[in-house]
């Protein structure tokens, strides 16, 4: 059994060690130039910056981001239905209008509970 396995084992292994190895050497190697405090700052176009980095988000920004990532991914099934949409024929062409429909209504739903409104 390792005679069969054997090889693959050694390809893990291999694939495994190549970028512990890697950055063990590469720490060696690279140069380490002294850090200073405007290295350690973050960039913002060469201004100084006028607060933290780390600043907080509105619930809403959330919110909106969440309802873009539904809606994005409901409208990727619209690809494979266009890919197959000779195949699929009439009853293709209604399916997807009652997605859509089903789409257009949760929209109208969000929009008039106010979660679509950015101020």
């Amino acid at each position: 059994m390792l005679n069969t396995y054997g090889p693959i084992l050694i390809f893990f292994v291999i694939a495994a060690a190549f970028p512990l190895v890697t950055l063990w050497v590469a720490q060696f190697i690279r140069p380490r130039p002294p850090q200073s405090a405007e290295k350690l700052m973050p960039y913002e176009c060469g201004i100084t910056p006028e607060s933290d980095a780390r600043g907080r988000y509105t619930v809403r920004f959330y919110i909106i981001a969440i309802l873009y990532v539904i809606f994005d991914v409901e409208t990727i099934f619209l690809f494979p239905w266009a890919v197959q949409y000779q195949a699929l024929g009439l009853f293709g062409f209604f399916e997807m209008l009652v997605f859509l429909g089903i789409l257009i209504v949760g929209y109208f739903w969000l929009w008039k509970r106010g979660a679509l409104d950015w101020v």
